[in-house]
């Protein structure tokens, strides 16, 4: 997790300061009660001066804000409210808030300009780092919220490379999508997207043997077959369809 304050990073100090950080973050505008903070901190085994703890830590936070963010507009960006606490920021300032409005954009204009929505979705993959809020603790909020956002970037991965495909640069996206691929194995849409754009680049029989070792794959692992899209881009490229290059 990044703060960043006029182009300059802020370090939050500790595991328990990052998790309030990143629950007010996820609800960015909103309250966030106590109790559901002292359940992010501590789980089902608080303490028993849980509340007086989390007292102490959001003001802690606060300084932190302060006396490294440079600014001392950044002493109320979090603010106390009758139930909780509330960071008092735009949506757009927090990227688990902007990662979705993205690739919502993108999917708004790409019906008309996919140069556009291309560019919107570069965008938005490029807000990540590595695994979502890995060192702001075990908390369900933080795990929900891992989840969720790893499925918006999948498919945000997913909608860039299809409109990639259709402006016709087959080669151009090859080895992007054979590293996603060997990231998550299991993850059929990306085998799809990659062994069209082998097909397109006019490889044939790497696009063929990339499914059969996913097929493989699938088998030992799960014990299952590929779903019907993973099959029938296979038995497309068997037969060389010829809306395969029609991308558009």
């Amino acid at each position: 997790m990044e703060v960043i304050d006029d182009g300059a990073q802020v370090r939050i100090p500790g595991e328990k300061l990052r998790s309030i950080m990143a629950a007010l973050s996820l609800s960015v505008g909103r309250s966030v009660s106590r109790s559901e903070l002292i359940d992010e901190l501590w789980g089902e085994a608080p303490p028993n001066s849980a509340e007086n703890s989390l007292h102490g830590h959001i003001a802690r936070l606060r300084r932190v804000l302060v006396t490294h963010g440079g600014k001392a507009a950044l002493r109320n960006v979090i603010q106390t409210s009758p139930t909780g606490y509330v960071l008092e920021l735009a949506e757009e300032n927090v990227d688990a808030s902007r990662l979705p409005q993205l690739v919502s954009r993108a999917d708004a204009i790409s019906a008309y300009d996919l140069r556009g929505a291309v560019d919107l979705l570069n965008e938005a993959v490029a807000l990540w780092r590595g695994p979502a809020l890995i060192d702001a603790g075990n908390g369900m909020i933080c795990q929900v919220a891992y989840t969720q956002l790893e499925e918006v970037r999948l498919g945000a991965y997913e909608r860039l490379f299809d409109l990639r495909l259709r402006l016709d640069h087959p080669r151009a996206v090859i080895p992007a999508l054979e590293q996603l691929h060997a990231r998550y194995p299991l993850h059929e849409r990306f085998c799809e997207q990659l062994i069209t754009a082998l097909y397109l680049s006019g490889r044939q029989a790497d696009a063929l043997n990339t499914y059969h070792r996913t097929r493989e794959y699938l088998s030992q692992h799960l014990g299952l077959q590929p779903g019907h899209g993973l099959r029938d881009t296979f038995q497309d490229i068997l037969r060389q369809a010829p809306h395969l290059t029609r991308q558009d």
